[in-house]
């Protein structure tokens, strides 16, 4: 399957390479940094995948000190500290390893509960947990591991990234409808955005700062948050339940939309699969869709920018497309 894509000054091509299995309901994806790698966080079993870039197949499952715990749901790269670390919900720990050979280097305990999103602040050195069932991030110094401080937020936090060059950190409240800004020095509220049901899950900022992109999976919109004033101003509709997100470029914004929900119960197969947008964040358009499996959730650009990888997570399978950009 292919989409062409034509904008002002560029010319966007999206070309599927394939379908890939890997183990049950996959989370997340994540590139590592020399896009040689994807990394799976696995909910429903008890460790994290790896899947080769180049032999297009997982190569290795990773069990943390032989756990036999689920839950596994989010991974971060740290290239400066040539690591990896992976949160399981489970037992609010985070397992952390060597890269690039993914050897086991220590336990960090978040003393959270639910932890979900981890957000590393390289200028202070500081490593930030989202807690969805203990309603707060735990603040916790890389070096030692030890926790600093714990920030309350509203009802179950989960995305996260940093603004004002690391000063700030925005939060994003999925049962507490909120967005909230705090201090990375002092830990307190900023500011606050409250949107009546809004169940918000994911963020990204642009390289330059002065904009922020939201996922909210009630109202199926993707908000444009000028973070100047920090007010929402463009507003993108997509289709049932948006996901993980991503930019390529500052230029065009990625949304895995995970369809509709099973009548009986959220966490079963949907009856309709669901969607991949692209959308233009400069000339404000929708550019194409792609169609995904059951329940596209994970969704994440290479760092070299060639590479395309969402995981259909009632599918237990992975899907990889090629990029061209030409600027």
């Amino acid at each position: 399957m292919q989409c062409f894509v034509f904008a002002a000054e560029s010319n966007l091509l999206l070309k599927k390479e394939g379908t890939y299995s890997c183990g049950k309901q996959p989370k997340q994806v994540v590139f590592s940094p020399d896009s040689k790698y994807i990394v799976l966080p696995l909910l429903d079993e008890n460790g994290f995948d790896i899947f080769s870039v180049s032999e297009k197949k997982v190569i290795k499952r990773i069990v943390p000190l032989n756990n036999k715990n689920t839950g596994f749901a989010e991974g971060i790269f740290l290239e400066n500290k040539k690591s990896f670390l992976v949160s399981q919900m489970t037992t609010g720990f985070l397992y952390e390893y060597s890269y690039p050979d993914f050897e086991f280097k220590r336990v960090i305990k978040t003393k959270g509960v639910w932890s979900k999103f981890i957000a590393y602040n390289e200028k202070y050195n500081l490593l930030f947990v989202s807690n969805w069932i203990s309603n707060n991030v735990s603040v916790i110094d890389y070096d030692s591991g030890e926790i600093k401080a714990f920030i309350k937020t509203k009802a179950a936090p989960r995305g996260m990234d940093f603004t004002d060059d690391g000063e700030s950190l925005i939060v994003l409240c999925f049962d507490g409808s909120t967005i909230q800004k705090f201090s990375v020095k002092s830990f307190e509220l900023l500011e606050s955005i409250y949107i009546e049901k809004s169940a918000m899950r994911h963020i990204v900022v642009n390289s330059k700062q002065d904009k922020a992109w939201i996922s909210d999976m009630f109202h199926a919109v993707v908000y444009e948050l000028n973070l100047s004033d920090f007010k929402i101003g463009k507003k993108y509709y997509v289709f049932n339940n948006p996901n993980t997100i991503d930019l390529l470029n500052d230029h065009y914004l990625f949304v895995s939309c995970r369809g509709p929900n099973n009548k009986e119960d959220y966490t079963k197969r949907s009856p309709v699969n669901g969607k991949i947008f692209v959308f233009d964040v400069l000339n404000q358009n929708k550019v194409c869709e792609l169609e995904g499996g059951n329940q596209p959730t994970g969704l994440d650009i290479s760092p070299d920018k060639k590479l395309l990888v969402f995981s259909n997570f009632q599918d237990a399978a992975i899907e990889i497309y090629s990029i061209q950009d030409e600027q």
